[in-house]
């Protein structure tokens, strides 16, 4: 497997993507860029752009394309030029996507593969309304499908507060899925033509899904 691999995660949302790529993240020591994380931070600081971030994801609709791609730019600047990452919920339109082209081109990189999850929706519902994190290190659980191992206390810092995100409600996720179908999936044909598709089943045990991956992209 080359060693600083540029990928780009694509799914549906609830498809597992942020919580697979937390763990390759520590694997192979590959940033995890997040445009979701970048968004609550935004939102936690209370900032202007915050502020009408959230006020905009409440509704379920998707952030303008020039505030994302503003993001994703500055944070390609932060980064070494051989940094390996993992690209979490960007681009979710062909505008994303080709304003990627030349973010990247603009700095002589170019990415490996585009792992697209499958996934279907009865099994979203049942990831989206069980989830929630540690309000101290972010850990991600679910109560069904990845509960703490003590009852309150998280595996990973031992944190004893946890987040339910707000969006994470069937009106909310019927919204964003359809957002998603309407615009993220078109993004797919987009890649295909460049050949750089890869599709993971997303369903199962985690570390599964992060086997199936691992498969994919050492071929």
């Amino acid at each position: 497997m080359k060693k600083n691999m540029r990928l780009v995660f694509m799914g549906p949302p609830g498809g597992g993507k942020g919580t697979q790529a937390k763990i390759l993240q520590e694997k192979y020591s590959w940033e995890q860029i997040s445009t979701g994380d970048m968004f609550r931070a935004a939102i936690k600081a209370q900032t202007p752009l915050g502020i009408k971030v959230k006020e905009i994801l409440a509704t379920g609709a998707l952030v303008p394309d020039d505030v994302t791609i503003a993001l994703i730019a500055e944070k390609f600047d932060s980064m070494p030029k051989d940094q390996g990452f993992i690209l979490d919920g960007f681009p979710r339109t062909v505008a994303q996507a080709e304003a990627l082209d030349n973010l990247l081109a603009e700095r002589g990189m170019r990415l490996d593969a585009v792992i697209d999850f499958q996934v279907p929706d009865e099994y979203i519902v049942e990831r989206i309304a069980g989830r929630y994190t540690c309000a101290k290190c972010s850990a991600m659980y679910n109560d069904k499908l990845k509960p703490t191992k003590i009852p309150n206390v998280c595996d990973e810092c031992g944190g004893s507060e946890f987040i339910r995100r707000p969006d994470d409600n069937e009106k909310v996720l019927k919204s964003r899925l359809d957002n998603y179908r309407a615009l993220t999936a078109l993004v797919l044909p987009y890649y295909e033509e460049k050949g750089l598709i890869k599709v993971v089943d997303g369903t199962g045990n985690v570390d599964v899904v992060t086997n199936r991956i691992e498969k994919v992209i050492e071929n």
